[in-house]
C-alpha cells in the first residue's frame, strides 16, 4: 500500500542465474509467501509484481524471472534491458552455479547501465552441510563488482524480505524526489539571462 505523499518508483527487476539456483522460489517466497520443494523449471521467463512501501518511497517492482537453461540465454537481454535492478543468484551447494553467476555479472556490466542496482545472492543457505561456495567468496566478488551480497534460503525464507528491501532502499536513494510545482525564481532568472544575452 502506497503511503500518502510518498514518492512512487516503478522499477523493473530481473533475476538471472543458472537453472536450479532457486530464482523462481526466491520470487514466489517474496511475492506470495510460498515455497514448493519441486518447483518446475521456468520456460522463457515469468512475470510478477510486488509493491514495497518504505519510509522514503513506495517501490512498485515489475519482476522478470528468467529461465536458467542455456537454450534460453539468448532471450535474457530482452528482459534485463532497461532494468533498474538485477539479482544474480547462485546455489551455495554448487560451485558451477557461482562460476555462471560471475559470467552473468560480467554480461550485465558490458551493457553499461551504470545506475543498475545489483545484488549477488547465494541461495539455498539451508544446505550448509553441502556448501561448495564459502560466503567470503561471494562477499569478495560482490565488493569487487560494486554489488551487495546476501545469502538467502527460499525454503526457510531467510533474508528474502531483507534482499528486496535493500534493493528498494537503494532504488529510493538513486531516485531523488522531484520538487512539486515550478520554481518561479529559476524561471525569472532564465528569462533575465535570455534577455541579457540578446542585448546589443
Amino acid at each position: 500500500m502506497a503511503r500518502p505523499g510518498n514518492k512512487i518508483i516503478q522499477a523493473k527487476l530481473v533475476l538471472l542465474g543458472d537453472m536450479g539456483t532457486g530464482k523462481t522460489s526466491l520470487v514466489l517466497r517474496f511475492v506470495k509467501g510460498q515455497f514448493f520443494d519441486n518447483q518446475e523449471p521456468t520456460i522463457g521467463a515469468a512475470f510478477f509484481t510486488q509493491i514495497l512501501s518504505l519510509s522514503e518511497a513506495t517501490v512498485k517492482f515489475d519482476i522478470w524471472d528468467t529461465a536458467g537453461q542455456e537454450r534460453y540465454h539468448s532471450l535474457a537481454p530482452m528482459y534485463y534491458r532497461g532494468a533498474a535492478a538485477a539479482v544474480v543468484a547462485y546455489d551455495i551447494s554448487s560451485a558451477d552455479t557461482f562460476t555462471r553467476a560471475k559470467k552473468w555479472v560480467q554480461e550485465l556490466q558490458r551493457q553499461g547501465n551504470l545506475n543498475l542496482v545489483m545484488a549477488l545472492v547465494g541461495n539455498k543457505c539451508d544446505l550448509e552441510a553441502k556448501r561448495e561456495v564459502e560466503s567470503e567468496e561471494g562477499e569478495q566478488f560482490a565488493q569487487e563488482n560494486g554489488m551487495f551480497f546476501l545469502e538467502t534460503s527460499a525454503k526457510t525464507a531467510q533474508n528474502i524480505n531483507k534482499l528486496f528491501h535493500e534493493i528498494a532502499k537503494r532504488l529510493a536513494r538513486a531516485c531523488p524526489p522531484r520538487p512539486a510545482g515550478v520554481n518561479l525564481n529559476s524561471v525569472t532568472r532564465d528569462r533575465r539571462r535570455k534577455a541579457f544575452c540578446c542585448l546589443g
